[in-house]
């Protein structure tokens, strides 16, 4: 006899976990570390619950549930990681809000969605660091110009003087963050070459016309290493960059746009990689060109460009090849 799959749903904040198996009262909360782990065990012992019965739903927080994801690695326990506006929407109109009761929630959603749930795969940590060094670095980059900005500002609008201290100030926190962006920079680049996997996948995408380092290193981890994904359309839709139908019977009929929800800084990192595509790409120059005689907007045929680079990078990864230009015949 085939044994019952028990949802627990899991609202997990920095410091606890507020659990609770669905269908039950049943409501727990322990610390988010191996002690509360140690006591997450037995908890569901008491309840005559074998945990291998279980199967863990939680949000992604993009960090919190990092001790919870190498706890069910480690003991097998399989277990989604899912947007928690997708949990939102999913429930509807709902009254009420504190950890348990969003803990609650989230096992129902497991259990409704049960049939097409599928388990995730714990993050490596070579991914794991990557994504951190990316962060950091988006920091740096945001300071740097920051003050550069600021700088400018009050060059404009004052008669000062260039070897003014509020004025070297700033300049000398924008070259402090150039340097900490250098170093940053220097880490990715070794962690990206001393990974057999993730320096082959970064090799293949980045001999794309347009696809420099940066938008390299935030492909490979936020697909992390193409695995996440199954296929080009999802990571594009996760990316802002595929429209969807905004149409309802015969009342509502709105042009097709591209969900707000989406991941910007993927989408805005890809501004610059299109860009250079269309100056030195023939065959995306010819595209984009083609779709300005039809009329389209220089925003939305930018869209279907940063798209078209991303179907590129799937399909190579795929193939396991470099990129090879295809000419394009003159008319």
């Amino acid at each position: 006899m085939q044994r019952k799959t028990i949802f627990v749903g899991i609202d997990v904040s920095k410091e606890t976990l507020d659990l609770v198996i669905n269908g039950t009262k049943s409501h727990n909360r322990i610390p988010n570390n191996s002690e509360g782990f140690k006591q997450l065990l037995s908890w569901l012992k008491s309840l005559e619950i074998i945990v291998e019965d279980c199967w863990f739903v939680f949000e992604h927080t993009g960090g919190y549930e990092y001790r919870l994801v190498q706890f069910c690695s480690s003991k097998a326990i399989p277990f989604s990681r899912i947007s928690g506006l997708e949990i939102k929407r999913s429930l509807g109109l709902q009254r009420g809000k504190n950890d348990k009761i969003d803990a609650k929630r989230i096992g129902q959603y497991g259990y409704e969605k049960r049939e097409r749930l599928q388990a995730d795969n714990p993050s490596s940590p070579a991914i794991l660091r990557l994504r951190q060094l990316l962060t950091q670095r988006s920091g740096f980059v945001k300071q740097r110009k920051a003050n550069e900005h600021r700088a400018d500002e009050l060059l404009a609008m004052m008669d000062i003087k260039k070897n003014d201290p509020i004025l070297k100030r700033y300049r000398q926190s924008a070259a402090s963050a150039e340097k900490m962006i250098s170093k940053t920079e220097a880490e990715i680049r070794k962690l990206i070459s001393q990974n057999e996997l993730l320096n082959k996948n970064f090799s293949i995408i980045t001999s794309i016309t347009g696809i420099g380092e940066v938008n390299g290193w935030i492909t490979i981890a936020y697909t992390e290493n193409f695995r996440r994904f199954s296929n080009a359309r999802k990571y594009g839709a996760y990316s802002g960059l595929v429209p969807y139908e905004h149409q309802s019977g015969k009342s509502i009929k709105g042009k097709s746009r591209v969900s707000h929800l989406a991941n910007k800084e993927i989408k805005a990192n890809l501004d610059m990689a299109a860009k250079a595509s269309i100056g030195h790409d023939p065959e995306m120059r010819s595209y984009y060109h083609r779709r300005q005689q039809m009329g389209k907007h220089h925003r939305s045929i930018m869209n279907e460009v940063k798209f078209k680079l991303v179907l590129r990078m799937f399909a190579v990864v795929n193939k396991q090849e470099l990129y090879v230009k295809k000419s394009v015949l003159a008319a």
